[in-house]
């Protein structure tokens, strides 16, 4: 029997989550709708979902909240969608931080919903089964640099930490996991979690831009992560795995 994409819709809304829900029922999907995030919580214990359509806006632990937590634990690989009342582009980066895969403002066309729907699940699911983000604790070393992954610290030379945020770690994980190799933008928007293609694309270049000056590489001639043109990044130096920590 072919597979059935199950969506999860968590908001308190239920005149909003029970339409959601029926169209895409309509549309080919399996969905479940709950109200918050206990009933959230409670629902993925017991059954696994393709995609989790997530309201900020919710009473007691809002989205954003609930992200991060999905984002740590036993769920981190499930896509997640956000919902928000709000078009705000502060809410925009609070979403890509907490590891949001898209980003849709309220009122919002059902029809469009499924179309992000779809996306997501089809970036998730593109990319060759070799390029995945390992998750042993490690000290890796390139440069000047040690990244103790288990710790989350970005070390210099003399040991002096210097601080990452949530996206910027990320996206420095995944360049040193596949080192000398160019990812393009939809491989880093799988791999970083990230959102929709036509924002994400300028995030990349903003989070690349940021994770630049954290390593001070000059952005005119870098020495750490190059631009590789009409293709994507590349991290071009070695990386040295100086001890498993796991």
């Amino acid at each position: 029997m072919d597979h059935v994409d199950h969506i999860l819709i968590v908001d308190d809304d239920r005149e909003i989550r029970e339409l959601v829900g029926n169209y895409l029922k309509k549309n080919g999907l399996r969905t479940t709708v709950v109200a918050d995030g206990r009933q959230m919580r409670a629902f993925l214990e017991t059954t696994p979902v393709d995609l989790i359509v997530l309201d900020i806006m919710m009473p007691g632990d809002d989205g954003l909240v609930l992200c991060r937590e999905l984002r740590a634990g036993k769920h981190k690989a499930t896509p997640v969608l956000m919902l928000t009342a709000r078009n705000d582009e502060t809410d925009r980066i609070l979403g890509l931080e907490m590891g949001a895969d898209d980003y849709l403002v309220k009122p919002f066309a059902a029809r469009e919903l499924l179309a992000r729907i779809n996306a997501v699940l089809r970036r998730t699911r593109m990319l060759p089964p070799n390029l995945v983000v390992t998750e042993a604790s490690r000290l890796l070393a390139f440069g000047r640099w040690r990244l103790d992954t288990s710790a989350r610290h970005l070390l210099d030379g003399d040991g002096t930490m210097v601080a990452l945020s949530g996206a910027e770690y990320r996206l420095l994980r995944v360049f040193l996991d596949h080192p000398q190799r160019v990812l393009n933008r939809d491989q880093l928007l799988n791999l970083t979690q990230g959102r929709d293609a036509d924002l994400f694309d300028r995030s990349i270049d903003l989070l690349v831009s940021r994770l630049r000056q954290r390593l001070l590489d000059d952005a005119r001639e870098p020495a750490y992560i190059k631009t590789v043109r009409s293709e994507g990044y590349v991290f071009s130096l070695p990386v040295e795995i100086l001890g498993d920590q796991s």
